[in-house]
């Protein structure tokens, strides 16, 4: 994960015995807590795009549906 921003220190609250089992397995715990951050920031945007996009989901389900997916009489699988 190499971005070009700068990083900033902050100060976090981690449980002291998994914050121990890190050390002691030379994890980098800025690193993992970052990785850690940036997944449940995606897995939370994915969310919200759904939420935002579920009539539209649902319409083109419906038109597929009732329709049949467009051009399909080309596919050759």
């Amino acid at each position: 994960m190499k971005r070009s921003i700068a990083r900033r220190p902050t100060n976090l609250s981690l449980d002291g015995d998994l914050l121990s089992q890190a050390r002691d397995l030379k994890i980098n715990v800025s690193r993992a807590a970052e990785e850690g951050i940036a997944q449940a920031v995606r897995a939370e945007q994915e969310r919200l795009w759904r939420v935002e996009n579920a009539k539209s989901i649902v319409d083109a389900n419906d038109f597929v549906e009732k329709r049949g997916l467009p051009l399909a009489k080309l596919r050759q699988f």
